[in-house]
């Protein structure tokens, strides 16, 4: 595992792992074609790359690290070679320590070339997708497998189809305002421990629970929940991209909070700026409802444009106006 400048958490993976699981995630089978220690091949990069020009000699931006993809061009310049010719371009190709090959459309390397990669130690695979398609696919997988991540204390919750994060300090209850959500009928992507990974350059957050926490919930007082086995299949959701941040706070009478809504406030998670609603603990206030709203306002203004405060200050406005003009007139 390897950090980035700002401390966000990137992967790297062995080709044994990328090979054991890309089959499972999407839909490519590769198939070996030698036999090497694939443990001790590295894949730190999401981008692939076609060795043409590394073929044909010039080697000086050769970008090896990448999985090298081998399609039609590749294979049939190979081949029009002799074979003395054909030996040294590709001896020179595997003097570099690449993670692992690819071969497209069922493309073969001949025999001596493929002892070459086998004597280098570099894994050779090979699949009956084009290389637009492998590319593709690959790129997918190694997309998920780089995205930054970072885990956050809070809870998780699909409400209405949006993706709402609650955060705060320990002991303010967000389990039991996600539980109180699920038994609701929303459904529980994480708690506790909630990972957030944001893909390249998109801007779409998608949170996933902590595989060892799984769909546990600890209750104090209660003890350990298991969501989907106590509500069902439908109570909970394997990812959903973070949408809203509600922050629970201590209730404090000295602090100013938020009144009408008109200024929205953001969070920066991964770079990107997330709504942000902040809600004051208090007893005898009704969260789980106010989170419910929350949701359904971020929907009316994603879809309709509708902000509750902004129309109630115009109606405001058009009453003060119309005061006004009668007064005029009255004159």
């Amino acid at each position: 595992m390897n950090l980035d400048q700002k401390g966000l958490k990137k992967r790297s993976i062995t080709v044994a792992y990328f090979f054991n699981t890309i089959g499972k995630k999407h839909d490519i089978k590769l198939r070996r074609l030698n036999n090497v220690d694939e443990e001790k091949r590295r894949i730190f990069e999401r981008d692939l790359h076609r060795p043409g020009l590394a073929l044909a000699g010039f080697t000086n931006l050769f970008t090896y690290k990448r999985v090298q993809i081998l399609g039609n061009t590749e294979t049939r310049f190979l081949n029009h070679l002799d074979e003395d010719e054909r030996k040294r371009v590709f001896e020179n190709l595997v003097r570099f320590k690449m993670p692992c090959i690819i071969l497209t459309s069922n493309n073969k390397l001949p025999p001596e070339l493929l002892n070459m990669a086998t004597k280098a130690g570099i894994p050779v695979y090979i699949t009956r997708h084009s290389s637009t398609k492998t590319v593709y696919l690959v790129t997918g997988f190694l997309d998920e497998q780089f995205s930054l991540y970072q885990q956050y204390h809070g809870s998780m919750v699909d409400v209405y189809g949006v993706g709402v994060l609650l955060t705060g300090k320990s002991g303010l209850g967000k389990s039991e305002i996600a539980l109180d959500l699920v038994e609701r009928g929303h459904g529980l992507v994480a708690d506790d421990v909630v990972v957030i990974h944001r893909k390249g350059e998109s801007m779409v957050l998608s949170a996933k629970r902590n595989n060892i926490v799984d769909h546990f919930m600890e209750i104090r007082g209660l003890g350990v929940v298991d969501v989907k086995a106590t509500f069902g299949i439908r109570a909970i959701r394997d990812v959903k991209e973070v949408l809203v941040v509600v922050e629970l706070l201590e209730w404090n009478k000295e602090m100013g909070y938020e009144r009408l809504g008109l200024d929205t406030k953001f969070t920066k998670i991964l770079g990107v700026d997330v709504p942000l609603v902040q809600l004051p603990i208090f007893p005898g206030k009704n969260i789980t409802v106010i989170i419910e709203v929350v949701a359904l306002n971020f929907l009316l203004k994603r879809y309709s444009n509708y902000v509750a405060a902004e129309a109630l200050t115009e109606r405001i406005k058009q009453v003060i106006n119309n005061d006004r003009i009668q007064e005029n007139f009255e004159e």
